[in-house]
């Protein structure tokens, strides 16, 4: 089984016995690291304890991977599940039991924010997918997200060429049938983030923890 072992945290991470209500996860994308998304974590300004992991699969020059690129856009289930384990497995060493989960994910990171929504809806609030998309194959909590209905942010770039046309085609058609879809797409943009995203997005994290919207 692949196991997490570097992450940053922030300096009010929880510890000790009490729990905090949610923190926030961001994964970075494919070739990145778990420094990546550090100022991300500054510039949305949550207000939450958060964590930036690393992927458990090293890459030469220092960065990490999720998961294999095999068929761009359409990766195989079983690589990503794993990987999707791993997440948890971290989880459930380093985050009390009643706190939920806010993903923020880029690139490859914003598929494995996903898969978290789906493979524990129950456990995960306001995920956040930039750049990104979703798996192909059917996971765990797909059922239940169809009756719930839990808000996701689904933020691109209107330029983003790196995402395949067929990877966006699938996400465009699956999401709207499991999700409250906030889906915002950025003119001129490419695969990256613009700082009006970050506004929105904090704007969805905010709203949405404030709310107490997700699976119960």
């Amino acid at each position: 089984m692949q196991t997490l072992t570097r992450d940053v945290r922030s300096a009010d991470w929880p510890g000790g016995p009490a729990a905090a209500p949610a923190v926030a996860l961001f994964l970075h994308g494919y070739g990145s690291s778990e420094h990546d998304l550090v100022g991300l974590c500054a510039a949305l300004d949550l207000g939450l304890p958060w964590a930036s992991l690393r992927a458990p699969l090293d890459m030469p020059g220092g960065g990490a991977a999720w998961f294999p690129v095999t068929t761009p856009g359409n990766p195989s289930a079983a690589p990503v599940e794993e990987a999707t384990e791993a997440i948890w497995a971290w989880v459930d060493d380093n985050v009390e039991r009643a706190t939920r989960i806010v993903p923020v994910g880029f690139s490859q990171g914003g598929l494995m924010a996903s898969q978290l929504l789906r493979s524990r809806p129950q456990r995960v609030l306001a995920p956040v997918v930039l750049g990104g998309f979703v798996l192909g194959a059917p996971q765990p909590g797909d059922d239940v997200l169809a009756s719930e209905r839990p808000a996701v942010f689904w933020g691109r770039g209107g330029d983003d060429h790196v995402i395949t046309g067929p990877a966006v085609a699938r996400t465009s058609s699956w999401l709207p049938l499991h999700a409250a879809l906030n889906e915002r797409v950025y003119p001129g943009l490419g695969h990256g983030i613009s700082a009006q995203e970050v506004s929105d997005v904090r704007e969805f994290v905010l709203s949405n923890i404030t709310e107490g919207q997700g699976v119960s």
